[in-house]
């Protein structure tokens, strides 16, 4: 496969802006080989529905802006529904293990989170904290402020369900060790 798809295979999975270092390091190319796979990308993305965002040290996969107005429509149809079960569950793991990162998040679900945590970033119950190297996701304080809470250990069951959430990891990290 070309440099250039497997660079927008991985922005589309991860889902989010990528330092263009750790993106050579990932494909194992040098950096004048991505800048041309960059450029090859651009130009063949440039009459679909996405396109690429540079910036001096980053690179990120979104959608053209002549599809604001249709997915503008498709995320306020997405905020009229419940969030789910799946939404619940992030969301909880974001409250009682927050900040964390997308792949913890994963780890303990078992399955990729990338379409729920966007879906929760849209509706504003969480936020991503970029202030680490990684990206970490992190309740709202409107959030907590709309559950009535000022600090974490107010949530429901906090001791108990931090201690069940501890045993679990345990057992995960035993199951793949």
């Amino acid at each position: 496969m070309e440099l250039d798809q497997q660079i927008e295979g991985v922005l589309f999975y991860k889902a989010a802006p990528l330092k263009k270092a750790t993106l050579c390091k990932i494909l194992s190319c040098t950096n004048e080989e991505l800048v041309a796979a960059i450029d090859t990308l651009r130009e063949r993305l440039h009459a679909g529905a996405t396109r690429l965002i540079l910036t001096d040290d980053t690179i990120e996969l979104v959608t053209a802006p002549e599809l604001d107005a249709l997915i503008e429509s498709v995320r306020k149809d997405e905020m009229k529904r419940d969030i789910g079960k799946a939404g619940a569950e992030t969301l909880a793991i974001i409250l009682y293990r927050g900040p964390i990162v997308r792949a913890e998040i994963d780890r303990i679900r078992g399955v990729n989170s990338s379409f729920i945590l966007r879906n929760l970033l849209m509706r504003g119950l969480i936020e991503k904290d970029a202030t680490q190297k990684h990206v970490h996701y992190k309740a709202t304080t409107s959030l907590l402020a709309h559950l009535g809470i000022t600090d974490m250990t107010e949530l429901p069951e906090f001791e108990n369900i931090m201690n069940a959430l501890d045993a679990y990891e345990q057992n995960l990290d035993t199951e793949t060790a």
